[in-house]
């Protein structure tokens, strides 16, 4: 059986962090979120994947290739514009026989429901109970059946959410055939099977134990704990002496953990990374590859993408750091209200107290800069010594 992953998005919600490159590869736990759920499918026993990829494709097809690495199979097709789930299928109608599995490419699931899925043998809708139903598509579900599927309604019938993984038989390409396009200009997947609800055709369903939505920058945090925790240590680098490792922690190749260090697992730290001398890493923090983190640093449930530099003098709490980014020394990152209320971000509330920065690739500060809580940071912006930031600021921004 072949998975069909859906990868072809942008993720706009989760800017700036998609401005250069698509949802699916943004990092959690040191992989990128593909990366997460085809080990998942993997594990599952499926072996033969077809991609489907569109904006920022040249990263996935750069990183993932043929597949060898894994031990799978991966062939590619492309979706030229970004028109809904349905769509996207189209593209692999000749690369698929007989059942398939279809997932969406930004979700991490189970091992364990992707192989019970891929046992069925009608088409089938994985779903999940969720306690927020807000932007999810919500499943009214009867008796062993799905009788209708609704997305992103005000006043849903059920706090049961379609978990973006499918089994599908060959008849869902007819459905797609006279899927009307959406109030919201595009072919969705959901139509194509509500249309099949109407015609009396029967769609299963399926709960699944294990779901990582990620929607907003600030829930790639709490995914990032949960997959720390199934870590393995390891040490692929060199630790000088009178570094302290407490719990898991994971060191790639080529890193150099200097003398006076103190790191607190789960955590990772990716390859060819200089950390310390004298620096303190807290839990469930992840730092990409070729990464410095200095000496008198604080960092803290962070996830660090690779090549960004934190010197010396810097404090990032429960932050999502891009790529390339250099901190000046003595720059800051706020990550708790004054009076402890949850933080809110662009008027949406993050159900979180403690967020620091989300900052896109190539953000330089100079000495002494304040990055409040919640910020929002564009990609290639420019922030002046002892500047304050609040806010969204838009990419190439100089702020002073």
């Amino acid at each position: 059986m072949k998975a069909v992953i859906l990868a072809a998005g942008e993720g706009s919600r989760m800017r700036p962090l998609t401005s250069d490159r698509p949802k699916v590869m943004l990092p959690i736990a040191g992989k990128p979120i593909l990366e997460h759920l085809l080990i998942e499918a993997k594990q599952a026993g499926i072996v033969e994947f077809v991609f489907v990829v569109g904006y920022g494709d040249e990263p996935v097809r750069d990183y993932f290739g043929g597949g060898g690495k894994w031990k799978v199979s991966i062939s590619y097709a492309n979706q030229r514009k970004q028109l809904g789930t349905a769509d996207a299928l189209k593209t692999v109608e000749s690369l698929v026989g007989g059942n398939f599995l279809v997932m969406s490419g930004d979700v991490i699931v189970d091992r364990k429901d992707i192989r019970r899925l891929a046992g069925k043998t009608e088409n089938t809708l994985s779903v999940i109970e969720v306690s927020d139903t807000d932007g999810l598509g919500i499943v009214e579900l009867g008796k062993e059946k799905v009788l209708g599927i609704y997305e992103k309604t005000e006043k849903p019938p059920s706090r049961t959410a379609n978990a973006g993984l499918y089994l599908f038989t060959p008849e869902i390409f007819q459905a797609i055939s006279l899927t009307p396009r959406s109030p919201r200009g595009e072919y969705e997947i959901t139509d194509s099977l509500g249309l099949m609800i109407d015609r009396g055709q029967r769609i299963a369903y399926q709960q699944i134990g294990r779901w990582l939505d990620l929607s907003y920058p600030w829930d790639l945090l709490p995914a990032n704990e949960r997959l720390l925790g199934g870590i393995e240590a390891q040490n692929l680098g060199e630790v000088e002496e009178n570094v302290v490792i407490k719990g898991t922690v994971a060191v790639g190749k080529g890193t150099v953990i200097r003398s006076g260090a103190y790191i607190v697992g789960p955590a990772i730290i990716g390859q060819d990374c200089d950390i310390g001398p004298n620096c303190y890493l807290r839990s469930f923090t992840s730092i990409g590859d070729g990464c410095h983190i200095g000496n008198a640093v604080e960092v803290k449930n962070c996830i660090i993408m690779r090549g960004a530099k934190l010197p010396h003098h810097n404090y990032v709490g429960d932050s999502v750091i891009g790529e390339e980014c250099n901190f000046g020394a003595g720059t800051k990152v706020a990550n708790l209200r004054l009076d402890k209320q949850e933080v809110r971000v662009a008027d949406i509330d993050t159900g979180r107290r403690k967020l620091g920065a989300i900052i896109g690739d190539r953000v330089e500060t100079g000495i002494n800069a304040s990055l409040n809580v919640g910020s929002i940071i564009g990609s290639g912006t420019f922030i002046g010594p002892g500047a304050l930031v609040n806010g969204v600021i838009l990419p190439g921004s100089r702020v002073f």
